[in-house]
């Protein structure tokens, strides 16, 4: 069964017809369990949200604040594995029709084993996988499977990639270009880093046609509609962790973020 590349890539042009961001959303699986997880990521998308991340808990997750880190320990203590991850991604991608992305660090891969990993994530119906930590100049194996099985390969650029390196990020690239917006960790913030246009301009300047999707600190509509002027994708992931970690009830943190899914479904339609 081959992957959902091609749906990705279909939303986010339809977005882009529409003349807006696609709004993409990121969320733990297993947290605060499978069950709720699943449910978690179909209310964002009922919500709004066009595109959905999973992440691949992980317990030394160097991008992440510490708000993801508290959901991923909450996974990892549940028990969380990467077949629990593949159900996620399977059940969401079913119920919804949406195209749906594993985050994870390269390490839970290479144990598992890239071949056993790609298959079974195109035969969830994955879109494909972004992948913080694996330096372009090693992705040949990954990348090869992934275009095997038709996923997405997403690298993650920052402030600090020179522009050969982000000319050698998109020549490899699928999908979309991650763009972290700031130098550090994930986690809301009071503003948008202005780093984001010029990171945005500059991965635009290699003259890929990928479309650049930014991260990283976007927390509300007024942040999202700002990064809509700007970028392909807005992404946001502390802030749908964050309204579960604060409702007094799963059933509550379900209704939490669709809510927010909602709220930034609006900011990215109107663009600051």
């Amino acid at each position: 069964m081959s992957g959902k590349l091609q749906l990705l890539s279909d939303t986010l042009a339809a977005a882009r017809a529409e003349g807006r961001s696609a709004l993409i959303a990121y969320l733990p699986a297993g947290f605060p369990t499978v069950d709720g997880g699943i449910e978690a990521i179909k209310a964002v998308i009922d919500g709004g949200a066009d595109v959905v991340e999973v992440g691949l808990p992980h317990s030394d997750p160097v991008l992440d604040g510490p708000v993801i880190q508290t959901a991923d320990d909450i996974a990892l203590r549940g028990g969380v594995k990467i077949a629990d991850v593949m159900r996620t991604v399977r059940e969401a991608h079913a119920a919804t029709g949406k195209p749906i992305l594993v985050m994870t660090y390269w390490n839970p891969i290479d144990r598992y084993g890239v071949e056993r990993f790609t298959a079974e994530l195109a035969e969830a119906g994955g879109a494909g996988c972004i992948l913080p930590d694996l330096p372009v100049q090693e992705s040949a194996l990954w990348r090869e499977h992934a275009e095997k099985h038709d996923l997405a390969t997403v690298f993650v650029v920052a402030p600090s990639s020179k522009d050969e390196r982000l000319a050698q990020i998109t020549a490899a690239g699928s999908g979309f270009v991650y763009a972290a917006s700031l130098m550090g960790v994930t986690g809301t913030r009071a503003s948008v880093s202005s780093q984001a246009q010029d990171l945005v301009e500059r991965t635009r300047a290699t003259g890929t046609d990928l479309p650049v999707c930014v991260g990283l600190g976007v927390s509300n509509a007024t942040q999202a509609a700002e990064v809509s002027g700007f970028a392909d994708g807005v992404i946001v992931g502390s802030a749908f962790v964050k309204a579960m970690l604060d409702a007094p009830d799963d059933a509550a943190g379900v209704e939490a973020v669709r809510a927010l899914a909602g709220d930034l479904a609006k900011g990215v339609r109107r663009q600051a």
